[in-house]
């Protein structure tokens, strides 16, 4: 099925969180989310029955798996499998062994897409028609939505799902925890991998005690930056693209983190951000998995961040 998309702006939220301390001022705010099981609504081709494509899904000639850039034009899912993934579990993927995603600004209560224009090039959503499944996934969680365009969208457990441009080849998970957003999709709907809290401690071989994101992304602090009498952050511009910020997480949704100082706080450009021990801190787009700590000492200024909120191996 050939789909064509229509630009929409993604909107990126974030909540500010309750200050635990009163060294540099406070903010507060909620957050909240939807889910929807769509139970076992019928899809064309026969969702839930036998395979209706020959060969690997996508399309009855077809005998090498193409890459998901090449599936942007909307082919069948084909055949639904459950594998597992070393780091992440049991994962649903197509056919061809491609990864489907979920994506955190979509909905399931209703379903909707919020992925249209220049996102669906880079994850092209999976068409409802065509797709079947064999075992490892309970049909009753098998739907489909309609998007802005008209065209029918796969959902499992109400989420629409997408493939990614990146992944090139079965069994890639490029797209795992792509801007925070983005996750490969278990049998149930659900993320899948272990889920962290917004921010926790992971033992560093090199580091040490250093702090991530709920994504287990290495936290950075950025020496220019002040912490009294309020927070200040001096990467604008530019910066903010090799080092976008973290959004503020309840305290409660922290683990082995100091909690003084631990905050929300709002930029001149109104975005929000989080902070340690009153600092700003920031991801590092030079880090592509988990566990990475490719920003620790760049430009002598940027450091990982320890669970008290220190630079970690800063200069004194």
């Amino acid at each position: 099925m050939k789909t064509s998309w229509r630009s929409a702006s993604l909107v990126a939220t974030a909540a500010a969180v309750l200050a635990l301390t009163t060294a540099c001022g406070s903010q507060s705010g909620t957050q909240s989310a939807g889910s929807q099981n769509v139970g076992a609504t019928a899809l064309p081709g026969g969702l839930g029955s036998s395979p209706s494509l020959p060969g690997n899904g996508y399309g009855a000639d077809s005998t090498a798996a193409p890459s998901a850039s090449a599936s942007a034009g909307g082919q069948s899912a084909g055949q639904l499998a459950v594998v597992d993934n070393a780091k992440l579990g049991k994962i649903v993927t197509d056919g061809a062994g491609f990864t489907l995603y979920r994506f955190d600004q979509d909905t399931a209560e209703p379903p909707k897409s919020s992925c249209d224009g220049d996102c669906a090039k880079t994850w092209p959503p999976v068409p409802a028609e065509g797709a079947t499944v064999a075992s490892g996934i309970d049909t009753s969680l098998l739907g489909e939505v309609t998007r802005s365009d008209g065209t029918k969208q796969l959902t499992i457990a109400g989420w629409p799902m997408y493939r990614y441009a990146k992944d090139t080849k079965a069994g890639d998970v490029n797209g795992q925890g792509v801007k925070g957003t983005w996750f490969a999709t278990a049998p149930t709907g659900k993320k899948a991998g272990a889920a962290l809290p917004g921010l926790s401690v992971r033992n560093d071989p090199k580091l040490g005690p250093i702090v991530v994101d709920k994504n287990g992304m290495t936290v950075y602090r950025f020496l220019k930056d002040k912490a009294w009498p309020e927070p200040v952050s001096n990467c604008t511009g530019a910066c903010l693209e090799k080092w976008p910020v973290v959004a503020p997480v309840s305290a409660d949704d922290t683990k082995g983190v100091k909690k003084k100082g631990l905050m929300g706080f709002t930029r001149p450009d109104g975005a929000k951000q989080m902070t340690v021990n009153c600092w700003p801190i920031y991801t590092f787009s030079g880090d592509k998995a988990p566990g990475d700590t490719n920003g620790q000492g760049v430009g002598g200024t940027w450091y990982a961040v320890s669970p008290d909120g220190k630079p970690v191996g800063a200069p004194k």
